[in-house]
């Protein structure tokens, strides 16, 4: 036998009594009494054959039904007959049913991770690769490559979702509409050289591409720049030092050697100081972004990052573009913080957005490069306040493009991020055109696991106040109780927090609250599910449920003691959007 406690008011659904509610509220809570089912707080009984009902449901999930390579087959799913041709199922991600199965709650990773798809990593058995290792979100950028080879990447993506049983959400970058270069006519890339000199011009140029030579997409680049501007190429990767100009040419030496990618950001600077006035007046959503945006929404990608925002009307404008234009849509907008400008409008940026991305590579080439790690910082700890999903970004693992084994420097960098409490970590060149792409996934998620295991070991918790975002009584009310909820959960070391969301939001909720256990969010909708791969902690499961709280749960532990993900005894605390409550029970 366990038992299960609510807390009821007389004219509400119930809900926990917290102290900290509106000032205005009249709302008046009765006195606790025990033990009377008629009184306040309730004690229901869930015994074992409170299952019956649900324990022959078939699981139709499909998840391992070809197998996992070297993770699942289809003798690791339980599977029951059914009553009926309509019975319900549950469905879960391949890899974290298995990671449950053979290590417990406790061995989850909570940190998410992303992978940037390229010429690397395009195949089905490369992306399946990936998936396998980790991999929540597969990132397409629209700086590279043609509308149909991304649409067969998102479609290969789907197809993998389908036949093996994973929940890899989309998320497209778009190019922005600052200085970049060209293509290199065609080239994966082109080495620049000490004291080589180069022409960086605004012509267009006839294929093949004359040696040395680069087109750069700002008409107005040559007449901007000065004879002794440094120019730094994707954040300075490469530097060069302008030496003369000739019309539409600027001749430049290279002053620091290294590789040069098709596409990459260009910044000028004049006398120590970034010259951006040009930067300032181009559109943060140029004429070939709103196109890849249609795109994306035909498409039905769950993220759209937006690169070099300027300020929060930018990311409404497209929030209400995105509603126009695809009714009833999921796509979560993320902002890219990689400018100055961002870092001035920063918590109204967040705010109207779905989510951020610390850029520090763009980043890195308008602010002093010792000022990175506390914006780094700064904004990870922004979009927890304001409960937002934040993703770290740019070489964390840099030199495994190149060698199989990163840099001590680049795995402490990593550990810092997961520290931090981010709630994703993302491979750019490592994963799309790196040489070990699935070496460096491995890295983020063995260092992930060895950090947050260290982190509860510890007990760390943080001392960061979290402030009210909520804004009405309602969302007060959901707010308090993930607050409790987790704490809860690390006061009495339970197993695992269920949370029953059509939306999502109070998932969020309590991912922002970082608890020691893993999150389950049972949630009706495969869009929404996939959202939910992004954010801290939780693991996403689609299932139908009603708005009976018991019967929900009834239905749960029957199904995921079937695919033996949970046990008797073990124990969870259950939230939900449609009833707020908390309820405590061990699983019969």
């Amino acid at each position: 036998m366990s038992q299960s406690l609510q807390f009821f008011t007389p004219s509400r659904s119930p809900y926990v009594i917290l102290p900290k509610l509106p000032a205005t509220s009249n709302v008046r809570f009765p006195v606790i009494n025990f033990p009377s089912r008629k009184h306040s707080v309730t004690i229901t009984k869930c015994l074992s054959s409170d299952l019956d009902a649900t324990s022959s449901q078939v699981l139709a999930s499909g998840n391992g039904q070809s197998g996992v390579a070297g993770v699942l087959s289809a003798d690791n799913v339980a599977a029951v007959p059914s009553h009926d041709s309509g019975a319900a199922g549950i469905e879960v991600d391949a890899v974290t049913e298995a990671e449950l199965k053979e290590n417990g709650f406790r061995s989850t990773r909570r940190t998410k991770l992303i992978c940037t798809i390229g010429p690397a990593t395009c195949g089905f058995e490369q992306l399946e690769a990936l998936a396998v290792g980790g991999m929540n979100v597969a990132r397409i950028n629209m700086c590279h490559g043609t509308r149909e080879w991304h649409q067969t990447v998102i479609e290969r993506v789907r197809r993998l979702n389908e036949e093996k049983g994973f929940a890899v959400a989309i998320m497209m970058d778009t190019e922005g509409s600052e200085i970049h270069m060209g293509d290199l006519g065609g080239d994966a890339s082109a080495k620049a050289e000490d004291g080589e000199i180069w022409t960086f011009t605004v012509r267009a140029l006839n294929s093949p591409r004359p040696e040395r030579t680069i087109n750069v997409n700002y008409d107005g680049f040559a007449e901007d720049v000065k004879v002794g501007d440094e120019l730094l190429v994707d954040g300075g990767m490469v530097r060069f030092e302008v030496i003369e100009k000739i019309g539409p040419d600027v001749k430049c030496r290279c002053t620091d050697p290294g590789l040069l990618l098709p596409r990459a950001n260009l910044t000028f600077w004049r006398d120590g100081s970034l010259v951006r006035e040009r930067n300032a007046m181009l559109p943060t959503i140029s004429s070939k972004d709103w196109l890849d945006i249609d795109f994306g929404i035909a498409a039905g990608v769950e993220f759209i990052a937006i690169s070099f925002v300027k300020s929060a009307e930018v990311i409404k404008h497209l929030k209400s573009y995105i509603a126009a234009r695809s009714r009833g849509s999921d796509i979560a907008v993320i902002a890219k913080i990689e400018s100055i400008d961002s870092l001035k409008n920063l918590e109204e940026i967040i705010q109207a957005s779905d989510g951020a991305m610390v850029a520090r590579g763009d980043l890195g080439a308008q602010i002093p490069l010792e000022q990175v790690p506390s914006a780094q910082q700064k904004i990870v700890q922004v979009c927890r306040e304001l409960n937002k999903p934040v993703i770290v970004a740019s070489q964390l693992l840099e030199s495994m493009i190149e060698y199989p084994t990163p840099t001590r420097a680049e795995v402490a960098d990593v550990s810092e991020a997961v520290r931090q409490r981010a709630d994703a970590l993302m491979l750019s060149g490592e994963s799309a055109m790196g040489q070990f792409p699935e070496k460096a996934l491995a890295v983020l998620r063995t260092v992930s696991v060895r950090i947050e295991k260290w982190w509860r070991e510890e007990k760390r918790h943080e001392a960061m106040e979290l402030p009210d975002v909520g804004t009405s009584f309602a969302d007060s009310i959901s707010e308090e109780i993930c607050n409790s909820a987790a704490k809860m959960a690390n006061n009495l070391e339970v197993d695992a927090l269920f949370v029953y969301t059509k939306t999502g939001h109070m998932a969020s909720l309590l991912s922002r609250c970082r608890p020691d256990c893993p999150i389950f969010a049972f949630t009706t909708t495969t869009s929404v599910r996939r959202r939910l791969n992004l954010q801290w902690g939780l693991i996403p499961f689609r299932l139908s449920f009603s708005d009976d709280m018991e019967s929900n749960l009834n239905k749960t532990f029957s199904l995921l003691k079937a695919r033996g993900m949970i046990k008797s005894g073990d124990l969870v605390i259950a939230v939900s959007d449609m009833l707020q409550s908390i309820q405590v029970m061990n699983v019969p």
